[in-house]
């Protein structure tokens, strides 16, 4: 298994290497030198002054003047975290946890948030063996911090709450003595620097983001198989058209097309129609507005995952220990708000195509089967399509522009990060399965069509088919789509085509 070191920038082009390979993640010297030089810095400071300092030596929060003496500031620590896990719930998937694992080791590896090294490193050590604590979907306002999931995440370094481990759910404290490792005793200041952070929100957004990447180029390609089997123009997504307006993922979304299309018999045939409706003319208009946005929100992302958002923060370079705001969750709300609105949109205009290939006009039967009437044929999976985009819309509705007051006013505007990140994670999820009916649906129109297609559609048609046939009457269909969505999820595609 390879190796991955956490002591640079971890770029977008990294985070799809790290979704898709197994590797066992390591500190680098240069982590490790400022992890220790930092944390040498906080005792030094404890030891030689009285001052307070938020959350080291005073309580949390609405508690904040409240005083700590130097003999209870481990004890401090660990009633934070125990206080804290009050998440409710669903799990949290297991792989949103190891981004979560993952990306709180980056955030202190950095070497600002006055940890010990043996707290990072049995960070390290968990997500390397696959113990995964268990965390719960609800909890976190997204403002002081992921507080209640990464209290839970936290759990088990003190030897409490639950872990998956070899794919079963046990007490941390028995996988601990399993693995020959005692509980952690928390230091000054650890237990804060573990509650706070945006890593809860940051790991929804990572695994999101990867999706939408992956779902808008199946959406491009899904698009063109139905502007196949609908027989619509190919003018639209002329080159010089879209160079006039010169959006960047318009221009993208119009490359691809006309490569996916390329040496396709059916776009040379005379067309009855003058223009198509907009689901298949304004695809480079619509699909390349959600690439356009994914850029942004991968900035902002990318942005997050490198940075330092517990708080306070140590600068030992400056002499400094600093009380802010940077475990806000504001950026990500605002991103993951953005993302949901933008992947609800692909969804939207592929129910569209759908809707548009059964409709029984260009020569296609009604419902894409033989006898209509007798049979039903695909008319109800498109009723799912339209049922699932409803939904979206409400998913789309944005978390951010909520707020509601915590710890007795002193947490008084909170960004909600968290709704939206799990509200983007379902709703990408169902974009997906909207695909997979069009991609079904586009396939079976197709059958009466001859397979006129491009060698890469036909190809990929070809591939599609070995798991779903032609339907020729009536039959149990709900397994056709599952089998359509498993074939989604489970196509190798090369990240590099992805980021293109």
């Amino acid at each position: 298994m390879s190796k991955i070191s956490l002591s640079s920038h971890l770029d977008l082009e990294c985070l799809f290497q790290l979704h898709h390979k197994s590797v066992n993640l390591e500190l680098s010297d240069t982590s490790r030198n400022k992890i220790l030089t930092n944390r040498k810095y906080l005792d030094a400071v404890l030891a030689d002054t009285d001052r307070l300092i938020y959350g080291i030596n005073t309580g949390f929060g609405a508690l904040h003047n409240h005083v700590i003496s130097k003999t209870d500031l481990n004890q401090l620590q660990e009633n934070l975290v125990l206080s804290h896990a009050c998440g409710m719930g669903e799990e949290v998937p297991v792989e949103i946890v190891r981004w979560m694992l993952l990306l709180k080791i980056q955030s202190l590896s950095l070497g600002y948030s006055g940890v010990q090294l043996e707290t990072v490193q049995r960070l390290v050590d968990s997500y390397n063996f696959g113990c995964i604590p268990v965390v719960f979907k609800q909890g976190s306002l997204g403002a002081s911090g992921d507080l209640a999931p990464l209290a839970h995440l936290s759990l088990p370094l003190l030897g409490r709450g639950k872990v998956r481990y070899n794919g079963v759910v046990c007490e941390a404290s028995d996988v601990l003595i399993e693995l020959n490792l005692k509980p952690i005793t928390l230091g000054a200041k650890e237990g804060l620097a573990l509650l706070n952070g945006t890593q809860f929100m940051s790991a929804y957004g990572v695994q999101v983001l990867l999706k939408s990447y992956r779902l808008s180029y199946l959406a491009d390609l899904i698009a063109a198989i139905s502007m196949e089997a609908f027989l619509a123009h190919k003018q639209p997504f002329d080159e010089a058209l879209h160079l006039v307006r010169a959006h960047k993922g318009q221009i993208k979304t119009a490359s691809r097309i006309r490569e996916f299309l390329e040496d396709s018999p059916s776009m040379s045939l005379p067309r009855q129609t003058v223009q198509d409706p907009y689901s298949f003319r304004c695809v480079p208009q619509v699909h390349g507005a959600t690439k356009d946005a994914l850029e942004y929100i991968s900035k902002i992302i990318v942005t997050e995952v490198n940075s330092v958002t517990d708080n306070p923060t140590v600068f030992e370079s400056l002499d400094q220990i600093v009380s802010g705001g940077n475990f806000h969750g504001q950026p990500l709300a605002l991103a993951l708000d953005h993302l949901k609105i933008a992947m609800a949109e692909l969804g939207s205009i592929s129910e569209r195509r759908t809707f548009q290939l059964l409709s029984g006009v260009r020569d296609l039967p009604l419902f894409l089967v033989n006898n209509p009437g007798l049979n039903s044929g695909l008319m109800i999976p498109q009723y799912t399509a339209a049922s699932i985009v409803s939904a979206n819309k409400q998913l789309a509705s944005p978390a951010s522009v909520d707020s509601v007051t915590s710890s007795n006013g002193q947490e008084d505007h909170v960004s909600m990060g968290a709704n939206a990140a799990v509200q983007a994670y379902d709703l990408v999820n169902n974009v997906e399965t909207i695909l997979a009916i069009e991609l079904f649906s586009a396939s079976q129109a197709l059958f009466f069509r001859n397979d006129k297609c491009s060698p890469f559609v036909q190809n990929f048609v070809d591939t599609f088919r070995k798991h779903v046939g032609f339907v020729s009457k009536d039959e149990l269909l709900h397994d056709h789509m599952k089998n359509a969505l498993h074939f989604l999820q489970t196509i190798d595609i090369d990240p590099s085509l992805l980021l293109e």
